[in-house]
């Protein structure tokens, strides 16, 4: 099988195409034939060597596809099976293993291009705004990076309950999407010249001087200043990625001179601690889009052998919704 390779920790010219024997399913795995794979930003940390790695490895732990071979103790998923997947290591490939435990059901009516689209941009959305930090009717939230992945997701979900969204953005394209997913205000941050300085004075008149009840930062080094400073007294940042970096070390009191707020590191991982929460939020989300109330945008597809350019365009925030690979 065609697989890509992260050759040693480097930027996206590290990663390079290679055949492979095809993987074999152990007790409790399947093995996948690969509609399509996500890109996110953590493959791009992996591959980058932010985070420990080994070289050279496959990349990628996202996406969706038909089951091929079930190994011994596998229940309740046959061949043929629509499956998809947040957490398959070595996902940019044309066939990968996944653990029975980790597959979700695609249900009918749902691409699988589309399931591949959602697993970790569409859960992470839930989670923030059903369990970090359950939005209320008459809310307001403000939402860095709102037309990327989770920020179109979460605007959808977020005024589905009743919240009201202000989106932060890079460009007019970027306007107009994030507005069509329910975003009431939209500010554009390439237009201020000190996002730290500017932005927080913006969102208090947006807001009748009172700030939002909660901050969702997906940006990080350099917004977090910037959204903490937009928040109401007692409200909450939670802090979900970094794509422009990570925070440096932070003094908690600052917390207490900016209202007693919130802050919070939230992942994945601690959101899907068992089976029937990950089942739950999956459930949730692809019923959701089968049925048209969630509209799931892939901006972007690139071939397997095209993931060096995938990368590249992610990085330099070139894309919108999701990015995927189809091999």
């Amino acid at each position: 099988m065609r697989a890509i390779h992260a050759t040693q920790a480097g930027g996206p010219e590290v990663l390079s195409v290679v055949d492979l024997p095809q993987p074999e399913p152990g007790p409790g795995e399947l093995l996948v034939d690969v509609a399509a794979a996500g890109v996110n930003f953590i493959d791009t940390y992996k591959r980058a060597g932010v985070y420990k790695m080994s070289y050279p490895h496959v990349p990628g732990a996202e996406g969706a596809g038909t089951v091929r071979a079930v190994g011994a103790g596998v229940t309740g998923v046959a061949v043929g099976d629509r499956v998809a997947w947040a957490d398959a290591p070595g996902s940019y490939a044309e066939q990968v293993l996944v653990r029975a435990d980790k597959a979700l059901p695609v249900p009918d009516g749902l691409s699988l291009e589309t399931a591949a689209a959602l697993p970790l941009q569409g859960m992470t959305a839930h989670y923030l705004v059903a369990s970090t930090f359950p939005v209320q009717p008459g809310q307001t939230v403000l939402l860095t990076a709102a037309a990327g992945g989770v920020g179109l997701l979460l605007t959808q979900l977020a005024t589905a309950r009743g919240a009201r969204v202000i989106g932060l953005v890079g460009s007019h394209d970027k306007e107009v999407l994030a507005r069509e997913a329910g975003a009431a205000e939209v500010i554009r941050y390439t237009e201020l010249d000190d996002v730290t300085a500017e932005l927080p004075p913006i969102v208090r008149e947006l807001t009748g001087g009172v700030g939002v009840d909660v901050a969702y930062d997906g940006v990080g080094k350099d917004t977090f200043d910037a959204s903490l400073a937009s928040i109401r007294t007692r409200g909450m940042l939670v802090l979900f990625g970094g794509a422009s970096g990570q925070v440096p070390p932070f003094d908690p009191q600052r917390l207490n001179a900016a209202g007693s707020l919130f802050l919070t590191r939230p992942t994945l991982a601690h959101y899907t601690l068992d089976r029937q929460e990950l089942v739950w939020r999956a459930g949730e989300i692809f019923g959701a889009a089968a049925d048209g109330a969630l509209d799931v945008r892939v901006g972007a597809r690139f071939p397997l052998a095209e993931a060096g350019a995938a990368h590249e365009a992610l990085e330099g925030r070139a894309t919108t919704g999701k990015v995927l690979l189809v091999p």
